[in-house]
């Protein structure tokens, strides 16, 4: 029995949720004076913060029930969904595996957070000074799956702009 080429890459995922919940277990056990840690000056800091909601802090003003359940369930659809696309692809790039995985295991990792914690622990800050943008100065703080996921995209749009699908003739 041979493993399938894409699967291989799970390896990824794995990684992923594990470097994922240790850091998290890892700022959930520092003392609340801690906060904020100076990292560089001026540039990066580590913070502790519960995000309720999604991305941005989108619905973060929700903290009910419903609003976790719809999070919760609309996260196990979405992992699904990579899943199923990671599983069933044919012919697909290894660019396209890795960021697939990467998705996979960043959603996973968050999932994790909302269902034992009911909120995503968020930590990493950065700040784009250099800007001069009052929006998102500092940077939306975010944490490993958060990262993950955002790599993960950027090598999806990659692969589908270096590997266009075929065109269609008419």
């Amino acid at each position: 029995m041979r493993f399938p080429e894409r699967l291989r890459w799970l390896w990824l995922t794995l990684v992923v949720v594990i470097l994922d919940r240790a850091t998290k277990a890892w700022i959930e056990s520092r003392p609340i004076t801690f906060f904020p840690h100076v990292v560089i000056p001026n540039w990066f800091d580590i913070i502790y913060s519960k995000n309720p909601g999604i991305a941005f802090s989108f619905f973060s003003d929700s903290n009910g029930m419903t609003t976790r359940i719809i999070l919760i369930v609309g996260s196990l659809l979405i992992i699904a969904l990579i899943a199923w696309l990671l599983v069933a692809g044919r012919d697909a790039s290894g660019v396209n595996a890795a960021g697939l995985a990467l998705l996979l295991g960043g959603a996973a990792g968050n999932l994790t957070d909302r269902i034992v914690h009911g909120a995503v622990t968020d930590f990493l800050q950065v700040w784009l000074r250099f800007l001069h943008v009052a929006l998102f100065n500092p940077w939306p703080t975010f944490n490993v799956a958060d990262t993950a996921v955002t790599i993960g995209a950027l090598l999806l749009i990659f692969d589908v702009v270096l590997h266009p699908g075929p065109a269609k003739q008419n």
